[in-house]
């Protein structure tokens, strides 16, 4: 039928509906563009109960971080510090931030003891 929608399932993911667009080109094709909400997240597929593709297979193309935008560039290189640390045994960014501060709590508060404090 004509008017049956060709697309009628949710998406498998959730969109920035105010990002997303469709256009029409070559006066016969109708293009959709999604913004995905989690940007470094890959699909195995567009739609609820469409086909999906094993994202093991996906061999991203290399790029350099002076490729990325200045938040993404800053997202990965945390990630890869973070992920250097873990392999060498070493605190993360954010757990050597947390211990930092606790530090300067404890340098601040002399008076306190916390040779018995169980900290996580």
């Amino acid at each position: 039928h004509e008017n049956a929608p060709q697309i009628d399932a949710p998406l498998t993911k959730p969109i920035i509906l105010d990002d997303s667009f469709w256009t029409i080109e070559d006066s016969s094709r109708l293009v959709l563009t999604l913004q995905k909400s989690n940007q470094m997240e890959w699909w195995d597929a567009v739609c609820e109960g469409d086909p999906t593709i094993n994202l093991q297979k996906i061999v991203p193309e290399n790029s350099n971080l002076s490729d990325l935008d200045g938040e993404t560039r800053q997202t990965v290189e945390k990630m890869m510090y973070d992920q250097r640390q873990k392999a060498l045994g070493l605190p993360t960014a954010e757990e050597q931030k947390k211990f930092d501060i606790l530090e300067k709590f404890k340098a601040a508060h002399p008076e306190m003891d916390f040779s018995n404090a169980k900290i996580s």
